[in-house]
Protein backbone atom coordinates (compact mmCIF):
# COMPACT_ATOMS: atom_id res chain seq x y z
CA UNK A 1 0.00 0.00 0.00
CA UNK A 2 1.05 4.04 -0.63
CA UNK A 3 -0.24 7.00 0.99
CA UNK A 4 -0.28 10.13 -0.96
CA UNK A 5 -1.99 13.44 -0.87
CA UNK A 6 -5.32 14.59 -3.22
CA UNK A 7 -6.46 17.54 -2.27
CA UNK A 8 -4.36 17.74 1.16
CA UNK A 9 -6.33 14.45 2.49
CA UNK A 10 -4.43 11.48 2.94
CA UNK A 11 -5.12 8.51 1.27
CA UNK A 12 -4.01 5.03 0.96
CA UNK A 13 -4.13 3.02 -1.87
CA UNK A 14 -2.85 -0.17 -3.50
CA UNK A 15 0.44 -0.10 -5.74
CA UNK A 16 -0.50 0.33 -9.11
CA UNK A 17 -4.02 2.07 -8.70
CA UNK A 18 -4.17 5.40 -11.20
CA UNK A 19 -4.72 8.72 -9.89
CA UNK A 20 -8.57 8.87 -10.95
CA UNK A 21 -9.28 5.72 -8.89
CA UNK A 22 -7.34 7.11 -5.58
CA UNK A 23 -9.32 9.89 -6.07
CA UNK A 24 -12.87 8.35 -6.78
CA UNK A 25 -12.14 6.47 -3.43
CA UNK A 26 -11.79 9.72 -1.66
CA UNK A 27 -14.80 10.71 -3.33
CA UNK A 28 -13.39 13.39 -5.72
CA UNK A 29 -14.86 12.89 -8.88
CA UNK A 30 -12.77 14.13 -11.86
CA UNK A 31 -14.12 14.45 -15.30
CA UNK A 32 -13.80 12.06 -17.81
CA UNK A 33 -14.67 10.61 -21.10
CA UNK A 34 -12.38 7.94 -22.65
CA UNK A 35 -12.26 6.26 -19.26
CA UNK A 36 -14.01 2.80 -18.76
CA UNK A 37 -14.15 0.74 -15.77
CA UNK A 38 -13.83 -2.53 -18.01
CA UNK A 39 -11.36 -1.42 -19.71
CA UNK A 40 -7.23 -0.23 -19.53
CA UNK A 41 -6.76 3.71 -19.82
CA UNK A 42 -6.38 5.50 -23.68
CA UNK A 43 -6.14 8.91 -22.58
CA UNK A 44 -7.64 10.64 -25.39
CA UNK A 45 -10.04 13.16 -23.98
CA UNK A 46 -7.61 15.15 -21.75
CA UNK A 47 -10.58 16.09 -19.19
CA UNK A 48 -9.38 14.26 -16.73
CA UNK A 49 -6.19 16.42 -16.19
CA UNK A 50 -5.15 17.19 -12.83
CA UNK A 51 -1.97 18.84 -10.89
CA UNK A 52 1.12 17.86 -9.20
CA UNK A 53 0.60 19.86 -6.29
CA UNK A 54 4.57 20.53 -5.70
CA UNK A 55 5.68 21.33 -9.03
CA UNK A 56 2.51 22.22 -10.82
CA UNK A 57 2.18 20.52 -13.80
CA UNK A 58 -0.85 19.14 -14.87
CA UNK A 59 -1.35 15.30 -16.17
CA UNK A 60 -4.37 13.11 -17.01
CA UNK A 61 -5.07 11.00 -14.17
CA UNK A 62 -6.22 8.50 -15.81
CA UNK A 63 -2.86 7.01 -16.96
CA UNK A 64 -0.65 8.03 -14.11
CA UNK A 65 -0.45 5.59 -11.22
CA UNK A 66 -0.26 6.84 -7.60
CA UNK A 67 3.11 6.65 -6.01
CA UNK A 68 4.14 7.20 -2.45
CA UNK A 69 4.63 10.56 -1.36
CA UNK A 70 2.66 12.20 -4.15
CA UNK A 71 0.26 15.49 -3.67
CA UNK A 72 -2.76 16.20 -5.83
CA UNK A 73 -5.26 18.44 -6.31
CA UNK A 74 -8.22 17.69 -8.42
CA UNK A 75 -9.93 20.76 -8.85
CA UNK A 76 -8.34 24.94 -9.38
CA UNK A 77 -8.81 27.41 -11.96
CA UNK A 78 -5.84 26.61 -14.43
CA UNK A 79 -7.55 23.14 -14.17
CA UNK A 80 -11.18 24.13 -15.12
CA UNK A 81 -9.43 26.12 -17.69
CA UNK A 82 -7.95 22.99 -19.05
CA UNK A 83 -10.60 20.70 -18.65
CA UNK A 84 -12.66 23.92 -20.57
CA UNK A 85 -10.44 23.96 -23.16
CA UNK A 86 -10.51 19.82 -23.98
CA UNK A 87 -14.26 20.07 -24.45
CA UNK A 88 -14.03 22.93 -26.79
CA UNK A 89 -12.01 21.53 -28.66
CA UNK A 90 -13.67 18.07 -28.44
CA UNK A 91 -17.12 20.66 -29.49
CA UNK A 92 -15.35 21.68 -32.60
CA UNK A 93 -16.29 18.15 -34.73
CA UNK A 94 -19.15 17.58 -32.43
CA UNK A 95 -22.14 17.95 -34.83
CA UNK A 96 -25.93 16.74 -33.64
CA UNK A 97 -28.63 18.98 -31.72
CA UNK A 98 -29.01 18.12 -28.18
CA UNK A 99 -32.29 19.65 -28.20
CA UNK A 100 -34.93 19.41 -31.27
CA UNK A 101 -34.97 23.07 -32.56
CA UNK A 102 -38.85 23.05 -32.32
CA UNK A 103 -37.98 22.62 -28.47
CA UNK A 104 -35.41 25.76 -28.34
CA UNK A 105 -38.36 27.50 -30.20
CA UNK A 106 -40.79 26.62 -27.64
CA UNK A 107 -41.44 29.30 -25.54
CA UNK A 108 -42.64 25.77 -22.60
CA UNK A 109 -39.47 24.58 -23.57
CA UNK A 110 -41.78 21.36 -24.21
CA UNK A 111 -40.27 18.14 -25.31
CA UNK A 112 -42.20 18.26 -28.48
CA UNK A 113 -39.92 15.28 -30.21
CA UNK A 114 -40.28 12.62 -27.00
CA UNK A 115 -44.04 13.96 -27.54
CA UNK A 116 -44.33 13.12 -31.43
CA UNK A 117 -42.30 9.82 -30.96
CA UNK A 118 -45.00 8.62 -28.33
CA UNK A 119 -47.98 9.52 -30.61
CA UNK A 120 -46.44 8.10 -33.33
CA UNK A 121 -46.67 4.79 -31.28
CA UNK A 122 -49.78 4.93 -30.33
CA UNK A 123 -49.10 5.99 -26.33
CA UNK A 124 -51.28 8.93 -25.74
CA UNK A 125 -51.47 8.76 -22.03
CA UNK A 126 -47.70 8.38 -22.48
CA UNK A 127 -47.70 11.51 -24.62
CA UNK A 128 -50.13 13.71 -22.59
CA UNK A 129 -47.71 13.35 -19.16
CA UNK A 130 -44.79 14.67 -21.31
CA UNK A 131 -46.42 17.51 -22.43
CA UNK A 132 -47.77 18.05 -19.18
CA UNK A 133 -44.00 18.59 -17.19
CA UNK A 134 -43.72 22.03 -19.07
CA UNK A 135 -47.33 22.93 -20.41
CA UNK A 136 -49.99 23.02 -17.82
CA UNK A 137 -52.64 23.60 -20.43
CA UNK A 138 -52.10 21.66 -23.84
CA UNK A 139 -55.58 20.53 -25.50
CA UNK A 140 -56.27 25.10 -25.14
CA UNK A 141 -52.93 25.86 -26.35
CA UNK A 142 -53.53 23.34 -28.88
CA UNK A 143 -56.16 25.19 -30.43
CA UNK A 144 -54.90 28.67 -30.24
CA UNK A 145 -50.96 28.80 -30.31
CA UNK A 146 -49.34 30.38 -33.36
CA UNK A 147 -46.83 27.40 -33.20
CA UNK A 148 -43.30 29.27 -33.15
CA UNK A 149 -42.00 25.56 -32.72
CA UNK A 150 -43.78 24.56 -36.10
CA UNK A 151 -41.65 27.53 -37.34
CA UNK A 152 -38.25 26.18 -36.22
CA UNK A 153 -38.89 22.33 -37.15
CA UNK A 154 -36.22 20.87 -39.48
CA UNK A 155 -39.09 19.07 -41.30
CA UNK A 156 -40.10 22.42 -42.85
CA UNK A 157 -36.52 22.40 -44.63
CA UNK A 158 -37.57 19.01 -46.56
CA UNK A 159 -40.93 19.60 -46.93
CA UNK A 160 -43.38 20.82 -44.38
CA UNK A 161 -42.97 21.23 -40.37
CA UNK A 162 -44.77 18.64 -38.51
CA UNK A 163 -48.56 19.79 -37.34
CA UNK A 164 -47.05 20.20 -33.55
CA UNK A 165 -50.02 22.22 -32.50
CA UNK A 166 -52.26 19.65 -33.37
CA UNK A 167 -50.67 16.82 -31.68
CA UNK A 168 -50.55 18.55 -28.63
CA UNK A 169 -54.21 18.85 -28.95
CA UNK A 170 -55.25 15.56 -29.58
CA UNK A 171 -53.08 14.16 -26.36
CA UNK A 172 -54.86 17.28 -24.47
CA UNK A 173 -58.45 16.11 -25.73
CA UNK A 174 -57.92 12.19 -25.57
CA UNK A 175 -54.72 11.32 -22.99
CA UNK A 176 -55.55 10.53 -19.43
CA UNK A 177 -54.09 13.03 -17.09
CA UNK A 178 -50.94 11.72 -15.59
CA UNK A 179 -50.98 10.25 -11.96
CA UNK A 180 -50.03 13.59 -9.86
CA UNK A 181 -47.08 11.78 -7.79
CA UNK A 182 -47.29 12.30 -3.64
CA UNK A 183 -44.44 14.80 -2.90
CA UNK A 184 -43.29 15.93 0.63
CA UNK A 185 -45.53 19.31 1.87
CA UNK A 186 -43.01 22.13 1.72
CA UNK A 187 -45.61 23.90 5.10
CA UNK A 188 -45.31 27.26 2.69
CA UNK A 189 -47.76 29.12 1.12
CA UNK A 190 -47.98 30.71 -2.03
CA UNK A 191 -50.58 33.36 -3.47
CA UNK A 192 -50.92 33.64 -7.15
CA UNK A 193 -53.04 37.02 -8.10
CA UNK A 194 -54.66 36.16 -11.39
CA UNK A 195 -55.86 33.17 -12.98
CA UNK A 196 -55.23 33.62 -16.43
CA UNK A 197 -52.73 31.23 -18.81
CA UNK A 198 -49.58 32.65 -16.38
CA UNK A 199 -51.60 31.71 -13.26
CA UNK A 200 -53.34 28.66 -13.87
CA UNK A 201 -49.41 27.05 -14.66
CA UNK A 202 -47.62 28.61 -12.07
CA UNK A 203 -50.38 27.00 -9.12
CA UNK A 204 -49.61 23.97 -11.09
CA UNK A 205 -46.49 23.32 -10.94
CA UNK A 206 -45.96 25.11 -7.53
CA UNK A 207 -48.33 22.84 -6.50
CA UNK A 208 -46.68 20.31 -7.99
CA UNK A 209 -43.45 20.30 -5.70
CA UNK A 210 -45.84 20.33 -2.70
CA UNK A 211 -46.77 24.22 -1.96
CA UNK A 212 -50.10 24.99 -0.99
CA UNK A 213 -51.07 27.74 -3.66
CA UNK A 214 -54.61 30.05 -3.78
CA UNK A 215 -55.10 31.28 -6.67
CA UNK A 216 -57.11 34.78 -6.41
CA UNK A 217 -59.15 36.52 -9.25
CA UNK A 218 -61.31 39.23 -9.72
CA UNK A 219 -63.42 37.14 -11.91
CA UNK A 220 -65.81 34.48 -10.20
CA UNK A 221 -64.50 31.78 -13.14
CA UNK A 222 -60.61 31.16 -13.52
CA UNK A 223 -59.48 31.80 -17.17
CA UNK A 224 -58.49 34.91 -17.85
CA UNK A 225 -58.53 36.10 -21.16
CA UNK A 226 -58.96 32.76 -22.75
CA UNK A 227 -62.74 32.22 -21.06
CA UNK A 228 -64.08 36.29 -22.12
CA UNK A 229 -61.75 37.03 -24.97
CA UNK A 230 -62.11 34.12 -27.12
CA UNK A 231 -64.91 32.55 -29.06
CA UNK A 232 -66.28 28.85 -28.23
CA UNK A 233 -65.49 28.16 -31.68
CA UNK A 234 -62.06 28.66 -31.62
CA UNK A 235 -61.91 27.63 -27.83
CA UNK A 236 -65.18 25.80 -26.39
CA UNK A 237 -65.49 26.35 -22.87
CA UNK A 238 -66.20 23.07 -21.96
CA UNK A 239 -62.20 22.26 -22.85
CA UNK A 240 -61.21 25.57 -21.14
CA UNK A 241 -63.30 23.95 -17.94
CA UNK A 242 -61.73 20.68 -17.88
CA UNK A 243 -57.92 21.96 -18.19
CA UNK A 244 -58.38 24.06 -15.59
CA UNK A 245 -60.22 21.08 -13.53
CA UNK A 246 -57.23 19.04 -13.61
CA UNK A 247 -55.03 22.30 -12.59
CA UNK A 248 -57.60 22.41 -9.27
CA UNK A 249 -57.65 18.74 -8.31
CA UNK A 250 -53.67 18.99 -7.41
CA UNK A 251 -54.56 20.61 -4.38
CA UNK A 252 -54.77 24.44 -5.71
CA UNK A 253 -57.54 26.95 -3.57
CA UNK A 254 -59.55 29.33 -5.73
CA UNK A 255 -60.98 32.17 -5.02
CA UNK A 256 -63.20 33.53 -7.64
CA UNK A 257 -64.54 37.28 -7.37
CA UNK A 258 -61.44 39.13 -5.22
CA UNK A 259 -60.39 42.10 -6.63
CA UNK A 260 -56.62 42.43 -4.64
CA UNK A 261 -56.25 46.24 -4.19
CA UNK A 262 -53.28 47.64 -1.91
CA UNK A 263 -54.61 47.07 1.30
CA UNK A 264 -55.30 43.50 0.23
CA UNK A 265 -52.05 43.21 -1.11
CA UNK A 266 -50.13 44.07 1.82
CA UNK A 267 -52.89 41.38 3.85
CA UNK A 268 -51.49 38.82 1.56
CA UNK A 269 -47.56 39.83 2.26
CA UNK A 270 -48.33 38.92 5.59
CA UNK A 271 -50.75 36.18 5.26
CA UNK A 272 -48.03 33.78 2.65
CA UNK A 273 -44.37 33.14 2.03
CA UNK A 274 -44.27 34.67 -1.19
CA UNK A 275 -46.47 36.14 -4.26
CA UNK A 276 -46.73 35.17 -7.91
CA UNK A 277 -48.12 38.14 -9.48
CA UNK A 278 -50.33 37.21 -12.74
CA UNK A 279 -52.92 39.63 -13.04
CA UNK A 280 -52.30 40.31 -17.10
CA UNK A 281 -51.97 43.57 -18.52
CA UNK A 282 -50.81 46.31 -16.32
CA UNK A 283 -52.92 49.12 -15.37
CA UNK A 284 -51.81 50.74 -12.14
CA UNK A 285 -50.61 47.45 -10.43
CA UNK A 286 -47.48 48.73 -9.66
CA UNK A 287 -48.28 51.75 -8.47
CA UNK A 288 -50.86 50.10 -5.99
CA UNK A 289 -48.36 47.29 -5.22
CA UNK A 290 -45.63 49.76 -5.12
CA UNK A 291 -43.53 47.12 -7.33
CA UNK A 292 -40.78 49.09 -10.32
CA UNK A 293 -42.14 49.25 -13.39
CA UNK A 294 -41.52 50.76 -16.56
CA UNK A 295 -43.87 52.11 -19.23
CA UNK A 296 -44.36 48.11 -20.73
CA UNK A 297 -44.94 46.68 -17.62
CA UNK A 298 -43.64 45.72 -14.22
CA UNK A 299 -39.85 44.91 -14.21
CA UNK A 300 -38.50 41.47 -12.55
CA UNK A 301 -35.46 40.01 -13.32
CA UNK A 302 -35.83 38.03 -16.89
CA UNK A 303 -34.80 34.52 -16.11
CA UNK A 304 -36.07 34.21 -12.57
CA UNK A 305 -38.69 36.81 -12.72
CA UNK A 306 -38.47 37.93 -9.14
CA UNK A 307 -39.38 42.09 -8.68
CA UNK A 308 -38.42 44.78 -6.54
CA UNK A 309 -39.76 43.12 -3.86
CA UNK A 310 -37.93 39.86 -3.07
CA UNK A 311 -41.00 38.13 -1.85
CA UNK A 312 -42.93 39.14 -4.98
CA UNK A 313 -42.75 38.07 -8.81
CA UNK A 314 -44.49 38.30 -11.80
CA UNK A 315 -45.22 36.87 -14.95
CA UNK A 316 -47.44 36.94 -18.25
CA UNK A 317 -48.69 39.94 -19.74
CA UNK A 318 -47.95 42.01 -16.04
CA UNK A 319 -44.48 42.27 -17.62
CA UNK A 320 -45.42 43.38 -20.82
CA UNK A 321 -48.96 43.11 -22.83
CA UNK A 322 -48.25 39.62 -25.58
CA UNK A 323 -51.18 38.01 -27.34
CA UNK A 324 -48.87 34.82 -27.00
CA UNK A 325 -50.44 32.09 -23.93
CA UNK A 326 -48.05 29.66 -24.53
CA UNK A 327 -45.20 32.44 -23.26
CA UNK A 328 -47.20 33.24 -20.04
CA UNK A 329 -47.66 29.26 -19.64
CA UNK A 330 -43.80 28.92 -20.07
CA UNK A 331 -43.29 31.54 -17.45
CA UNK A 332 -45.94 30.22 -15.07
CA UNK A 333 -44.07 26.57 -15.17
CA UNK A 334 -40.69 28.41 -14.60
CA UNK A 335 -41.65 30.59 -11.87
CA UNK A 336 -42.44 27.70 -9.60
CA UNK A 337 -38.55 26.89 -9.76
CA UNK A 338 -37.70 30.76 -8.89
CA UNK A 339 -39.80 30.70 -6.29
CA UNK A 340 -39.59 27.14 -4.70
CA UNK A 341 -35.61 27.89 -4.03
CA UNK A 342 -36.72 31.14 -3.15
CA UNK A 343 -38.59 29.19 -0.10
CA UNK A 344 -35.86 26.79 0.80
CA UNK A 345 -33.45 29.73 0.98
CA UNK A 346 -30.94 28.75 -2.00
CA UNK A 347 -29.97 30.63 -4.69
CA UNK A 348 -32.55 32.28 -7.08
CA UNK A 349 -30.98 31.04 -10.75
CA UNK A 350 -34.92 29.73 -12.13
CA UNK A 351 -35.54 26.52 -14.35
CA UNK A 352 -32.09 24.85 -14.09
CA UNK A 353 -31.12 24.80 -18.80
CA UNK A 354 -28.59 22.82 -19.64
CA UNK A 355 -25.75 23.17 -22.50
CA UNK A 356 -27.59 22.46 -25.78
CA UNK A 357 -25.39 21.53 -28.78
CA UNK A 358 -27.02 23.23 -32.17
CA UNK A 359 -25.65 22.48 -35.64
CA UNK A 360 -27.88 25.43 -37.57
CA UNK A 361 -29.57 24.29 -40.83
CA UNK A 362 -29.92 21.02 -42.31
CA UNK A 363 -28.55 21.00 -45.71
CA UNK A 364 -30.24 19.23 -48.96
CA UNK A 365 -27.47 16.23 -48.73
CA UNK A 366 -28.57 15.11 -44.89
CA UNK A 367 -32.34 15.15 -45.88
CA UNK A 368 -32.71 11.40 -46.83
CA UNK A 369 -30.65 10.83 -43.79
CA UNK A 370 -33.26 12.08 -41.65
CA UNK A 371 -35.95 10.56 -43.86
CA UNK A 372 -34.22 7.41 -42.64
CA UNK A 373 -36.36 7.21 -39.48
CA UNK A 374 -39.10 9.07 -40.64
CA UNK A 375 -42.06 8.66 -43.37
CA UNK A 376 -42.38 10.37 -46.74
CA UNK A 377 -45.09 13.13 -47.70
CA UNK A 378 -46.08 16.49 -46.68
CA UNK A 379 -48.36 17.07 -43.74
CA UNK A 380 -51.98 15.92 -43.19
CA UNK A 381 -54.59 17.77 -43.19
CA UNK A 382 -57.50 16.88 -40.51
CA UNK A 383 -60.01 15.09 -43.21
CA UNK A 384 -62.87 16.90 -41.06
CA UNK A 385 -61.16 20.11 -41.32
CA UNK A 386 -58.50 21.94 -38.87
CA UNK A 387 -61.07 23.16 -36.29
CA UNK A 388 -62.08 19.41 -35.79
CA UNK A 389 -58.49 18.52 -34.85
CA UNK A 390 -56.56 14.97 -35.72
CA UNK A 391 -58.12 11.15 -35.43
CA UNK A 392 -55.86 8.99 -33.32
CA UNK A 393 -55.13 7.53 -36.61
CA UNK A 394 -54.36 10.68 -38.62
CA UNK A 395 -51.86 12.16 -35.55
CA UNK A 396 -49.87 8.68 -35.21
CA UNK A 397 -49.73 9.24 -39.19
CA UNK A 398 -48.79 12.82 -38.85
CA UNK A 399 -46.30 11.73 -35.69
CA UNK A 400 -44.23 9.60 -37.61
CA UNK A 401 -43.55 12.68 -39.58
CA UNK A 402 -40.93 13.93 -36.86
CA UNK A 403 -37.12 13.65 -37.51
CA UNK A 404 -35.79 12.30 -34.80
CA UNK A 405 -33.60 15.32 -34.46
CA UNK A 406 -33.13 15.75 -31.09
CA UNK A 407 -30.19 13.38 -29.71
CA UNK A 408 -30.88 9.94 -28.36
CA UNK A 409 -28.86 10.90 -25.32
CA UNK A 410 -30.25 14.17 -24.04
CA UNK A 411 -30.32 13.02 -20.49
CA UNK A 412 -27.25 10.99 -19.95
CA UNK A 413 -24.72 12.61 -22.11
CA UNK A 414 -21.22 13.16 -20.58
CA UNK A 415 -19.99 15.63 -23.42
CA UNK A 416 -23.45 17.72 -22.77
CA UNK A 417 -23.05 17.53 -19.01
CA UNK A 418 -19.42 18.58 -18.71
CA UNK A 419 -20.24 21.43 -21.37
CA UNK A 420 -22.80 22.65 -19.09
CA UNK A 421 -20.90 22.33 -16.07
CA UNK A 422 -17.38 24.33 -17.51
CA UNK A 423 -19.33 27.46 -19.40
CA UNK A 424 -18.18 26.01 -22.86
CA UNK A 425 -17.82 28.43 -26.33
CA UNK A 426 -18.99 25.56 -28.80
CA UNK A 427 -18.01 27.71 -31.50
CA UNK A 428 -14.42 28.59 -30.00
CA UNK A 429 -12.20 26.16 -32.35
CA UNK A 430 -14.78 26.00 -35.22
CA UNK A 431 -12.76 26.79 -38.46
CA UNK A 432 -13.92 25.06 -41.22
CA UNK A 433 -17.33 24.01 -42.70
CA UNK A 434 -19.20 21.26 -40.61
CA UNK A 435 -19.48 17.57 -41.56
CA UNK A 436 -22.84 16.39 -43.08
CA UNK A 437 -24.67 14.28 -40.83
CA UNK A 438 -24.78 10.35 -41.54
CA UNK A 439 -27.12 8.16 -39.66
CA UNK A 440 -26.80 3.70 -39.84
CA UNK A 441 -29.68 2.42 -38.45
CA UNK A 442 -29.63 -0.88 -40.31
CA UNK A 443 -29.35 -2.64 -36.59
CA UNK A 444 -32.12 -3.93 -34.43
CA UNK A 445 -30.75 -2.59 -30.97
CA UNK A 446 -28.83 0.86 -32.39
CA UNK A 447 -27.97 3.48 -34.15
CA UNK A 448 -24.63 4.98 -35.21
CA UNK A 449 -23.88 8.33 -35.67
CA UNK A 450 -20.42 9.42 -36.52
CA UNK A 451 -20.43 13.45 -36.50
CA UNK A 452 -21.19 12.87 -32.90
CA UNK A 453 -18.03 10.67 -32.26
CA UNK A 454 -15.40 12.29 -30.40
CA UNK A 455 -13.34 9.42 -31.20
CA UNK A 456 -12.70 8.19 -27.44
CA UNK A 457 -12.24 4.82 -28.57
CA UNK A 458 -14.53 2.93 -25.74
CA UNK A 459 -16.70 0.86 -28.76
CA UNK A 460 -12.94 0.11 -30.49
CA UNK A 461 -11.87 -1.53 -26.65
CA UNK A 462 -15.28 -2.48 -25.83
CA UNK A 463 -15.80 -4.92 -29.05
CA UNK A 464 -12.04 -6.53 -29.09
CA UNK A 465 -12.42 -7.22 -25.35
CA UNK A 466 -15.36 -9.47 -25.94
CA UNK A 467 -13.83 -10.64 -29.33
CA UNK A 468 -16.07 -9.05 -31.89
CA UNK A 469 -15.50 -10.68 -35.40
CA UNK A 470 -15.63 -7.34 -36.65
CA UNK A 471 -16.21 -4.93 -34.02
CA UNK A 472 -15.23 -1.30 -34.20
CA UNK A 473 -11.95 -0.01 -35.36
CA UNK A 474 -9.87 3.49 -36.13
CA UNK A 475 -10.20 4.23 -39.98
CA UNK A 476 -7.66 6.72 -41.41
CA UNK A 477 -4.96 8.85 -39.92
CA UNK A 478 -4.37 11.82 -38.21
CA UNK A 479 -7.45 14.62 -37.57
CA UNK A 480 -9.32 11.88 -40.63
CA UNK A 481 -9.56 9.20 -38.62
CA UNK A 482 -12.91 7.73 -37.88
CA UNK A 483 -14.39 5.08 -35.85
CA UNK A 484 -16.23 2.33 -37.59
CA UNK A 485 -16.67 -0.92 -38.86
CA UNK A 486 -14.15 -2.89 -40.76
CA UNK A 487 -14.11 -3.31 -44.29
CA UNK A 488 -17.12 -1.26 -44.44
CA UNK A 489 -18.99 -3.91 -43.31
CA UNK A 490 -22.38 -3.25 -42.24
CA UNK A 491 -23.26 -1.97 -38.42
CA UNK A 492 -25.52 -5.28 -37.70
CA UNK A 493 -22.09 -7.01 -38.99
CA UNK A 494 -20.04 -5.00 -36.72
CA UNK A 495 -22.14 -5.15 -33.36
CA UNK A 496 -23.33 -8.88 -33.31
CA UNK A 497 -22.93 -9.39 -29.41
CA UNK A 498 -21.92 -6.11 -27.78
CA UNK A 499 -24.21 -3.72 -29.42
CA UNK A 500 -26.10 -2.41 -26.19
CA UNK A 501 -22.71 -2.61 -23.73
CA UNK A 502 -21.32 -0.20 -26.70
CA UNK A 503 -24.57 2.23 -26.58
CA UNK A 504 -24.54 2.11 -23.01
CA UNK A 505 -20.73 2.73 -22.83
CA UNK A 506 -20.49 5.73 -25.71
CA UNK A 507 -20.26 8.95 -23.47
CA UNK A 508 -21.93 11.36 -26.12
CA UNK A 509 -25.53 10.22 -28.54
CA UNK A 510 -22.79 8.75 -31.21
CA UNK A 511 -23.94 5.58 -30.56
CA UNK A 512 -27.29 4.88 -28.81
CA UNK A 513 -30.32 2.61 -28.31
CA UNK A 514 -33.28 2.62 -30.81
CA UNK A 515 -35.97 2.78 -28.76
CA UNK A 516 -35.70 3.92 -25.47
CA UNK A 517 -39.51 5.56 -25.01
Amino acid sequence: MIKLKINNKVVEVEEGTSVMKAAQQMGFEIPNMCWHDELEHFTSCMLCMVKDQKNGRLYPSCSVNATEGMEVVTDDQEIADSRKTALELLLSEHVGDCEGPCQVACPAHMDIPRMNRLIAAGKFDEALAVVKKDIALPAVLGRICPAPCEGACHRKTVDEPVSICLLKRIVGDHGADPIIPEVEKTGKKVAVIGAGPAGLAAAYYMQLKGIDVTLFDKNEKAGGLLRTQLSKEVLPKDVLDKEIESIIKTGVEFRGGQSIGASEFDQLKKDFDAIVLASGAITDDSEKYELKANPKGIEADKTTYQTSDEKVFAIGNVLRSSRLAVRSVGQGKEVAFSVMQFLTGQEIKGEPRLFNSRFGKMVADEFAEYLKESVEGKRRIPEQGKNAGFTREEAIAEAKRCLHCDCRAIDNCKLREYSDQYQVDQKRFKTSERRKITKQINHDLVVYESQKCIKCGICVRLTGKYKEKFGFTFIGRGFDVEIGVPFNEDLKIGLTETARKVAEGCPTGAISLKNKE
